[in-house]
């Protein structure tokens, strides 16, 4: 049992490394994240006592379970608001998808008309599909455009991205960041944990390159995504269509390559 605390410790410090360099170059302080963690351990806690069939676990139950004294247990008035916004499926992501979709099939679809008279393919018609008619075409148009996805110039829209990326927006980095994170890691969770049948988690790791070959590397990838990024938006939107986005399932396939000179590595702990 020692041994296996002292594995789980030591795989929970290779997760937080980066989380706490992510803290630390936003300002967060120790108190920011102290209350974070007592949090995150009560809310787990609660969802634990509720799996084995007990909905409102009392406060010694809670206690025991995270290890908090019962007045840490009892000093959380309410529920931490999540601040952050939705990267499950805004207007503006669904349009700017469905134009990448479509641009991959015909590159000339890269650059469209705002409106146009005719039948013919616009920014309007397809923000309009793929807001489903809850949003003005310009709105999102103007979101693109904030989020430098999008250039607009003579009465056109240019895609001047391959992902949707809002490298503008902070708020909205984060949040990728966090959903992205969580749901890789809730996959290898689950592996480990064995709470559900094995998820796909898997990963190919070299050392003793060069930079430049890790940045082919990385090339490479990027390129085998694409193409897999075009299938699985495919797939997935014929899906949501299909059940007409009342199902109850939710999925996230994602894909990361991370590189550095290993020598100069903060990635680990330094000498003492």
């Amino acid at each position: 049992m020692d041994s296996r605390l002292t594995w789980a410790q030591a795989a929970c410090a290779r997760i937080m490394r980066p989380v706490v360099r992510l803290a630390l170059a936003m300002g967060l302080k120790h108190p920011q994240m102290e209350e974070l963690l007592r949090d995150l351990l009560l809310d787990e806690a609660h969802r634990l006592w509720r799996a084995q069939g007990v909905q409102e676990p009392n406060i010694s139950q809670l206690s025991i379970t995270t290890g908090l004294n019962r007045k840490a247990v009892t000093s959380r008035v309410r529920e931490p608001a999540d601040l952050l916004p939705s990267t499950d499926a805004s207007a503006a992501a669904r349009t700017f998808t469905s134009w990448l979709q479509m641009q991959s099939d015909d590159p000339a679809l890269r650059r469209l008309p705002v409106v146009a008279d005719s039948d013919a393919m616009s920014f309007e018609t397809l923000a309009r599909a793929a807001g489903r008619g809850n949003w003005h075409h310009r709105s999102i148009l103007d979101e693109l455009v904030r989020l430098k996805l999008v250039n607009e110039a003579d009465g056109h829209a240019e895609l001047t991205a391959e992902a949707f990326v809002p490298q503008a927006d902070l708020r909205s980095m984060l949040a990728f960041l966090g959903d992205n994170a969580r749901d890789h890691l809730q996959a290898a969770v689950s592996n480990v944990t064995g709470e559900r049948a094995p998820m796909l988690e898997r990963a190919v790791f070299a050392k003793g390159l060069s930079l430049e070959d890790c940045e082919a590397i990385q090339a490479l990838v990027r390129q085998r995504w694409a193409a897999l990024h075009h299938e699985l938006t495919d797939h997935m939107s014929r899906a949501v269509k299909a059940a007409d986005g009342a199902a109850p399932g939710r999925i996230r396939v994602g894909i990361y390559t991370y590189f550095e000179d290993a020598g100069a590595s903060a990635g680990e702990p330094s000498p003492r």
